[in-house]
């Protein structure tokens, strides 16, 4: 987990042992608010020692229940300020795909510049709609997720008007050759995809850049990450996706950026390197 998002953590479980401790009436005890609550008492000691994070009805019940209603405002924005930053999996999935996909249209809507590097598979704003279905499943089978896969499809295949709308807008992506390879989708639904990703190299509103397996790098070819105009960077793990926003973070990110954009080629060189994996697909 991260350093601020722990601190941010044990922060807020700092301020509900002081509400706990100034309850209206008297100091309460862990177990007699776990009492008020109906809580196991355990519980109230993992949120404030920050061991476990609190939802927002957690903390509309904490500050009922130790007589400071007026500090429920403040107790749930200081949720937003860290949740903002770690959204995991499991809460952000828990109605499907859909409403994740709902939540990048909107931030890609306002976006002008968008840098996008992705080591294992086409991005997003590139994705034929059968590949992306495929990409969905993949993830719905690992979580356990509702399966709303045609839903989260359309989303995403919403999103790519953005490439069409012209105005200055500019996706400027890197890809590793191997997500060229992954068949993350049946042979022929990648066949497809890189078809696609050939039409793309001449758009004036993407920048594709293809790093060869065999090129020198710099830095290793580690996760996939988005910036969007300079000021927000959208990456992921296993667990969870973060939103980062503070300026140092975000200049780290752009710096990766540019230090693999150096391995990368570009126009007819990465039409070669594409087609060379399609080939691959279709022997003669």
């Amino acid at each position: 987990m991260s350093t601020d998002y722990q601190h941010a953590r044990e922060a807020l479980g700092a301020r509900l042992r002081e509400l706990r401790l100034s309850a209206a009436g008297g100091r309460l005890t862990g177990p007699q608010l776990a009492a008020r609550l109906a809580w196991p008492h355990s519980k109230v000691y993992k949120l404030e020692g920050g061991r476990q994070t609190a939802t927002g009805d957690d903390l509309r019940a904490w500050a009922e229940a130790t007589g400071h209603p007026g500090d429920t405002d403040e107790l749930l924005a200081r949720l937003r300020g860290f949740e903002s930053h770690i959204r995991s999996w499991r809460r952000q999935l828990a109605a499907g795909h859909r409403p994740v996909q709902d939540t990048w249209n909107q931030a890609i809507g306002r976006a002008r510049t968008i840098h996008v590097w992705e080591e294992s598979v086409v991005p997003g704003m590139l994705q034929t709609a059968d590949y992306a279905r495929h990409i969905f499943l993949r993830y719905t089978d690992l979580y356990g997720t509702a399966q709303d896969t045609d839903a989260s499809v359309r989303a995403r295949m919403q999103r790519q008007a953005w490439l069409y709308q012209g105005g200055g807008r500019r996706l400027r992506a890197l890809m590793w050759e191997a997500a060229l390879h992954a068949l993350v989708c049946p042979p022929a639904v990648l066949v497809a995809q890189l078809d696609r990703l050939v039409g793309t190299v001449g758009m004036d509103t993407v920048e594709l850049g293809v790093i060869p397996l065999g090129a020198s790098l710099k830095l290793p070819a580690a996760n996939g990450f988005w910036v969007l105009d300079g000021a927000v960077v959208v990456t992921e793990d296993w667990h969870a996706e973060q939103w980062l926003d503070d300026a140092q973070t975000v200049a780290v990110y752009g710096r990766v950026w540019e230090t693999l954009r150096e391995s990368a080629v570009y126009g007819a060189d990465a039409q070669a390197l594409i087609s060379r994996a399609r080939r691959a697909l279709t022997p003669r």
